[in-house]
């Protein structure tokens, strides 16, 4: 269920590191490029997070598509990492991917384990997190699509983005600040609390007949 037990936790007081640390979900930030991944990991991380950019070359200007997002000069190429504490016992381990095509390899290798994940969209951009969208539909693993509310891009409800992106009925929309902490936590809360009930229902579904025929 992408749960991360580190075993017995260290003899320590009430809010020491040992109990903050009693259990872990990791959990993927994915979408198109440029659309804020890196952003959202770092302002809602509680540590230094580990950035993997590179600045973009013009060998890359063939290849990354940069519509929209012309200012950007960075660009990751393996991974952003960060943690933040939801609460006490309960860490989340955040696993930024990169968004071009050409990085997707690793996409495989960052979903092992991951309780869900966060699908960042720009409207001005939609179709851009499309891959994303089929990447973990197909993988059954729970994501919420959160909307970067960029300056100067069209407002858009929730519902409008679900029919867009032709989403299975019950998976969130949610519109977000990516530089903003408290905007960021909240869509990740969002996320934790849909994973856990689409894997519980899973578990309830996958002994149901066991438990009917004893």
């Amino acid at each position: 269920m992408g749960l991360y037990d580190d075993g017995p936790a260290e003899t320590g007081g009430p809010g020491s590191d040992a109990e903050l640390a009693a259990l872990a979900l990791k959990i993927l930030v994915a979408g198109g490029f440029g659309v804020g991944k890196t952003t959202l990991v770092g302002a809602v991380s509680e540590i230094r997070p580990l950035r993997t950019e590179e600045v973009l070359s013009e060998a890359g200007e063939l290849v990354d598509d940069t519509d929209g997002v012309e200012r950007k000069t960075t660009t990751t190429v393996a991974m952003d990492f960060g943690r933040i504490t939801i609460r006490s016992g309960l860490s989340l381990y955040l696993f930024g991917t990169p968004g071009q095509d050409r990085f997707w390899f690793l996409w495989d290798e960052l979903a092992q384990g991951a309780l869900g994940a966060v699908v960042l969209a720009d409207t001005r951009r939609l179709e851009d997190c499309f891959p994303a969208v089929d990447y973990f539909e197909h993988r059954r693993i729970p994501f919420v699509v959160a909307v970067n509310c960029f300056a100067g891009a069209g407002r858009y409800g929730a519902n409008e983005v679900a029919r867009a992106l032709d989403l299975e009925q019950g998976t969130p929309v949610v519109l977000c600040d990516a530089r903003d902490r408290d905007s960021g936590k909240e869509v990740l809360i969002r996320l934790v609390e849909y994973a856990g009930r689409v894997h519980t229902a899973r578990l309830l579904d996958s002994v149901g007949p066991q438990a009917g025929s004893v």
